[in-house]
């Protein structure tokens, strides 16, 4: 491999890290170097293909590695048909995201894929054409030189762990190639799929039961982990491997800033195992983090790991060899809903203090609904302390929050309803979940009230915490469930379209009016955003810690950095709480900007307090 003419910028960052790249690649690939040579040449040549605008913005973020961490992003996810029919569209609306205090734009998968087989995006066709409704990559790259202008860093999702079945490979794999069966699984007959079945589990049970499917026109039975049309690549293959990075590093000199790593626990497969979270996951993980530094050092990796936090963490990789930049905080959002549901923190104290206890490195994402369900990961070996058993527990929170205990105002709708495991997942909006869309049915003023107050109380713990706040499109104006989609005969049979509804621009043209729902959350949320910008102790830097308050209902989050001193006081009750600070001193109440002595108050239901103190 001849380096002689490799330009300088590259060769100073490759040559720092090829020791490291190497051995990697040759512990997974069987030290070979055709295979190593062939990824490295494809490394080069994207870096040479790469914009020399995205260039600068590299040498910019190399600069100031920690460029994405601090209290300044705020994100916003959306489905781009969902939001604005197409990328133009989106690209028209970037006076309202900047409205919406928005510079982190996370776009949902629009590659190709095949319509009615595409899991909203993730089975994709064509890792280099974006779905023609939606536009095309010129228009895709319109779009992010647009963002990079206004100061917003863009997201989009990789879905890496399978294609299609309309994929040029599949399509080569049914025709017979060797070449392109090797980039899946396929099996003569089901001894094998049936040895990896007894220790996988089942990712969709009742939608998609099973690991395998079988392939009528090979002949063969072939891995789909998560639905039949979605064939899991092979990468103990070196040859996945490499044209699976090229494909990420596509999108990336197309300006995308952060790539979201979608499933990745799932990428590699060892029979007897459960072909999660496995040991090659992660080296494969640290080399494309190399990758990136080397290619377009300017890119941030996210990493999709929905599972608990004893496997979600690792991915983070060590402050010597990191792996993904940023993680879900999956684990506190579904915790979150519980302590809707139940009203009682003291589960939530407990996931707070094992997040505020890691590095402060670590950067998650934090939000309180994303497009996908609810999933009750949560600790139940702590519940259990206090009575509660795994199957009723679920039980409650599913009943309470689609509205079917007593009293509950929640309109959300079960997912993937397992009656044999007694299991089922929740979707809904934030608003909906809170209860504004039944106090709008039942006209009840004090009701939407208290649900504003709810909404408004969520978003601001999420803003509490360290790292970057990403809203659901359509959260900012308290949009409501989309209980159309039962109608469509391509997304009644999944729940989930619920809360993925199209963007609801009649609504927003209400929010700037202060007496409409939409105004009263669109207000408090962006004012939470001004305010965390403004004030250093929300950086990522601050000491945090759980404020002692000795009452069940009520959560205390307390932030400390240059001087400052934030106060996060979140009552989930459903009646007033009278709240006793052990440390009364004059503060500030952010939102108001009230000052007087807190010792004693009172704090009524689903409300919170801000509060800021300067030594």
């Amino acid at each position: 491999m001849d380096r002689r003419g490799w330009k300088k910028e590259f060769k100073n960052r490759f040559s720092a890290r090829e020791d490291e790249l190497k051995g990697l690649f040759y512990e997974l690939y069987h030290s070979n170097k055709k295979a190593y040579d062939q990824f490295v040449e494809m490394m080069y040549r994207t870096y040479t293909e790469r914009p020399e605008a995205l260039k600068k913005t590299d040498r910019e973020r190399e600069a100031d590695p920690d460029w994405y961490k601090g209290h300044t992003l705020t994100g916003m996810l959306m489905y781009v048909n969902a939001f604005a029919e197409n990328l133009e569209g989106v690209r028209k609306k970037l006076d309202y995201i900047e409205d919406c205090g928005v510079n982190y734009l996370q776009l949902m998968p629009l590659m190709e894929s095949p319509e009615g087989r595409s899991d909203g995006g993730y089975a994709v066709s064509d890792f280099r054409k974006v779905q023609p409704e939606l536009g095309t990559v010129e228009d895709l790259e319109r779009l992010t030189e647009d963002c990079h202008k206004r100061g917003i860093v863009v997201c989009l999702d990789f879905v890496m762990n399978h294609t299609s079945e309309d994929h040029e490979w599949a399509k080569r794999a049914r025709a017979g190639e060797k070449e392109y069966r090797d980039r899946y699984f396929f099996y003569d007959s089901w001894e094998i799929p049936n040895a990896y079945e007894q220790t996988v589990p089942q990712v969709f049970p009742t939608t998609a039961p099973g690991n395998f499917s079988w392939c009528e026109e090979a002949g063969k039975v072939v891995m789909t982990t998560f639905y039949p049309y979605q064939w899991d690549l092979n990468y103990a293959n070196p040859v996945v491997f490499q044209d699976m990075t090229d494909h990420m590093l596509f999108l990336c000199n197309h300006g995308v800033d952060v790539i979201r790593l979608d499933a990745v626990p799932y990428i590699w497969k060892a029979l007897g195992t459960t072909c999660r979270n496995l040991k090659q996951v992660h080296t494969l993980v640290r080399m494309m983090r190399i990758v990136c530094e080397v290619v377009c050092p300017g890119t941030l990796l996210l990493g999709e790991v929905v599972m608990e936090p004893s496997k979600v963490v690792p991915y983070f990789g060590t402050v010597e060899k990191p792996e993904c930049h940023l993680l879900y905080n999956v684990t506190t959002m579904a915790t979150v809903w519980h302590t809707v549901a139940t009203r009682d923190v003291r589960l939530l104290k407990h996931q707070l203090s094992q997040v505020f206890s890691l590095p402060k490195q670590y950067t998650f994402l934090n939000y309180l609904r994303c497009h996908d369900d609810i999933g009750w990961g949560l600790d139940y070996d702590f519940l259990k302390m206090f009575g509660q058993e795994e199957a009723p527990h679920k039980k409650y929170l599913n009943d309470y929050l689609t509205g079917k205990w007593p009293g509950s105002l929640s309109r959300g709708e079960l997912y993937n309803d397992d009656p044999r495991l007694k299991d089922a997942r929740l979707c809904g909006t934030t608003a909906s979940l809170c209860g504004v869309e039944a106090a709008l049915e039942i006209k009840d003023a004090a009701a939407l009230d208290e649900a504003v107050t709810k909404d408004r109380m969520l978003h601001a713990f999420m803003f509490s915490l360290s790292g970057i706040p990403v809203l659901y499109s359509g959260d900012e104006i308290g949009q409501l469930n989309d209980n159309s989609y039962h109608k469509d005969p391509l997304k009644k049979e999944d729940s989930r379209y619920l809360h993925r509804g199209d963007m609801d621009w009649e609504k927003a043209e209400k929010r700037q009016d202060l007496k409409q729902p939409e105004g009263q959350i669109f207000h408090a949320i962006t004012e939470m955003e001004r305010i965390r910008t403004l004030h250093p102790a929300f950086d990522a830097a601050a000491d945090t810690w759980l404020i002692d308050i000795e009452n069940e209902h009520v959560l205390g989050i307390g932030r400390y950095y240059q001087g400052e001193q934030i106060l996060g006081i979140f009552n989930f009750s459903s009646k007033d709480e009278v709240i006793w600070l052990r440390d009364p001193k004059e503060y500030e109440d952010l939102m108001t900007k009230e000052k007087k002595i807190y010792w004693k108050f009172t704090l009524k239901p689903g409300d919170f307090l801000w509060l800021g103190h300067k030594f």
